[in-house]
């Protein structure tokens, strides 16, 4: 799985997603010309560059489940970004760290041997991350922190720095961290220098819905599980499918830049 960011740029602004209207973005600013590397090969022409075949952009949905809500989360999510052209959703499991027999006590929901468990030196080979996990007492999973603690390599050599990254996130309560293990996890994302992509308010009318529960904040999706047997609503699912497709543009506009 090689890193697709071979699109031939464009003049063409892309306007970022909503549910409604697309939000306004901020200017753009123009790459220094240092920065700017002209080509080496005199033999490639302009007419040779336009016809290689583009290679569609990954972005990767790390995500850590118990119960199962946050992987609908993903799944959805990963419908969002797939219907951006040109962007494919590949989801991740982070490792367990629970032993097996903790797990069957604790009737954790069997995991699909169909999404594969991801190792920090692969997350390279993304273009974005989208990182799910649920709330202990207001801040990430210990499994998913585990996972970021892997990543010290990446770190020491900066191989993450500028790749966009979003979460969203799953809590018991309506109080208990919808924003605040979102907002935690940015620590992560400093350190690495990557850019957090927060979806704000673009989601439209449905961010202002008081006539049902609804988990999400501008920092992300959310779904709140009450005691583990509440079902993610549609108004949660959507704003993950439009979370995805929110990162899907923006990953989409950052390598046409």
């Amino acid at each position: 799985m090689g890193k697709g960011g071979g699109c031939v740029p464009s003049k063409k602004r892309l306007p970022l997603v909503s549910s409604g209207n697309p939000p306004q973005t901020a200017r753009e600013a123009p790459l220094p010309t240092e920065d700017r590397s002209p080509t080496t090969d005199a033999t490639v022409s302009v007419e040779d560059t336009a016809s290689l075949p583009l290679h569609k952009l990954k972005i990767f949905i790390v995500f850590y489940s118990m119960y199962g809500h946050v992987e609908k989360l993903a799944r959805r999510m990963k419908k969002g970004v797939d219907g951006i052209e040109g962007v494919e959703g590949v989801l991740f499991r982070v490792p367990e760290t629970l032993p097996d027999e903790v797990l069957v006590q604790m009737k954790v929901t069997p995991k699909d041997v169909d999404v594969p468990v991801i190792s920090a030196a692969e997350l390279v080979m993304a273009d974005g991350v989208l990182f799910g996990f649920p709330t202990r007492y207001g801040c990430m999973a210990a499994q998913m922190k585990a996972f970021f603690d892997s990543t010290e390599q990446l770190w020491k050599e900066q191989k993450l720095a500028g790749k966009p990254a979003g979460f969203f996130v799953s809590t018991g309560t309506q109080g208990g961290g919808q924003e605040t293990t979102a907002w935690t996890a940015i620590t992560q994302l400093a350190h690495h220098g990557m850019l957090f992509v927060p979806i704000g308010y673009t989601f439209g009318a449905g961010m202002f819905r008081t006539d049902s529960i609804r988990g999400g904040s501008p920092y992300g999706a959310g779904v709140f599980a009450g005691d583990g047997t509440r079902e993610p609503s549609g108004t949660e699912l959507a704003l993950a499918e439009h979370q995805g497709k929110y990162m899907a543009t923006f990953v989409k506009k950052l390598a046409q830049a």
